[in-house]
């Protein structure tokens, strides 16, 4: 199946765009079910290929944590992400194109793979609940970046 993609103009730069969407710690803020998140290693600066991404969710009652490594950083322009553990990993893509200085187009594909009870939950539930979801996440993104 193809990847769950979801597109948005920003009327902010493109940089500004970036940061935002690929902060860890800003997720909860913006995607569904989220309760925390963040980038593991050194502090500040931008992360690295191979840094990990920790972010928790609110499933079935409970706060599950996942983990990512993040596979390719272009900024101001593309982040990508991979699950490494769990029944359901996540495969994210981010890219961030600037239409003018001041707004920027924001792209995010999101795909899933299923290991375990994952290969029956991914085509049954979570596939469906991300397309549902996906235009929500984004709207929500976009109102609070061009909030400031």
């Amino acid at each position: 199946m193809p990847p769950i993609v979801t597109t948005a103009e920003i009327g902010r730069p493109a940089a500004e765009v970036f940061a935002y969407a690929t902060d860890p710690a800003r997720f909860k803020k913006w995607q569904k079910g989220v309760v925390d998140g963040h980038m593991d290693g050194p502090a500040g600066g931008t992360p690295a290929v191979g840094a990990t991404c920790v972010t928790t969710r609110r499933i079935g009652g409970a706060s599950r944590p996942s983990t990512s490594e993040l596979v390719h950083i272009d900024p101001p322009r593309a982040w990508g992400v991979r699950g490494t553990d769990g029944p359901i990993r996540a495969a994210v893509d981010v890219l961030v194109e600037p239409v003018t200085g001041s707004r920027s187009r924001l792209t995010i594909s999101v795909d899933f793979t299923g290991h375990g009870i994952g290969k029956i939950l991914v085509p049954l539930m979570v596939r469906r609940e991300a397309r549902k979801e996906m235009p929500d996440n984004i709207a929500a993104l976009k109102r609070l970046i061009e909030e400031g």
